[in-house]
């Protein structure tokens, strides 16, 4: 697994460019809607080169294209990505993660 940073030294200038878009974003528009504010920092995946806030919950935000938004992991599978490219098949459990972060319908809205 690549390690995880929030040492900025470790930071190169794309990367530390990157920062100070999510921190403008966040400033001008604010966090994701589901997305605590508490502890966040700033993040480097070391393998991927990708820059990220994430909480004390380890909730991800990072830039989707001009927006900051939520980035999700599905926690049975791994399946990862922005609200929008979260929909796969999987197991009952990614169902009902899907579900629990907005991407299908709650059980009781399909049956109404």
């Amino acid at each position: 697994m690549a390690e995880v940073t929030s040492d900025l030294s470790k930071f190169g200038w794309r990367e530390r460019r990157m920062a100070a878009e999510l921190l403008t974003a966040s400033c001008d528009n604010g966090f994701p809607d589901d997305f605590a504010y508490d502890e966040v920092t700033i993040a480097m995946n070391m393998g991927s080169g990708y820059v990220f806030l994430t909480n004390a919950d380890y909730q991800v935000a990072m830039m989707n294209g001009d927006k900051l938004e939520s980035f999700y992991s599905c926690p049975e599978c791994g399946h990862e990505g922005f609200k929008g490219e979260m929909e796969h098949d999987g197991s009952a459990e990614c169902q009902s993660y899907l579900r629990d972060i907005g991407v299908l319908k709650a059980e009781t809205e399909e049956t109404e």
